[in-house]
């Protein structure tokens, strides 16, 4: 399993991207964050934990596709009523982050919760792919 982490080039130094719809006017500049991934592995597949605080399950995409396994998300940060921001480190945070996977792992049955701000994604093994125990025989 590879990582690519440059999903997105920032403008200048600011770390915010402006996004073009299909009409190809552009849309307010949002922050691009690749979130923070944990990946454990076993006989049976792979674990991936993202940290999306913030996130809504309506606001969250995972995509596998030609063997790349994509996350998008976006976060909403509430203001609190009758408040006014005077400082604000990021609006509007889009979390993308993307993998490739390997021909070993069943993507027609991979798992996806989230839960408390973390996405948890168990990936399957195919079945030959498994490792095994060969019975050796004396003879």
């Amino acid at each position: 399993m590879n990582s690519n982490t440059e999903l997105s080039v920032p403008t200048k130094d600011t770390g915010t991207a402006t996004a073009k719809h299909d009409s190809g006017q552009a849309s307010e500049s949002r922050t691009r964050l690749a979130p923070a991934v944990d990946i454990f592995e076993d006989g049976h597949g792979i674990t991936l934990y993202a940290d999306l605080p913030g996130v809504a399950r309506e606001t969250l995409d995972v995509r596998v596709q030609d063997g790349n396994l994509s996350i998008e998300a976006q976060a909403v940060v509430p203001a609190p009523s009758g408040l006014r921001l005077h400082h604000g480190e990021i609006r509007n945070p889009h979390f993308a982050r993307a993998f490739t996977l390997s021909s070993d792992f069943d993507v027609s049955r991979i798992d996806a919760q989230l839960r408390d701000g973390v996405l948890k994604l168990t990936i399957p093994r195919r079945d030959e792919a498994r490792p095994r125990r060969i019975e050796i025989t004396a003879g």
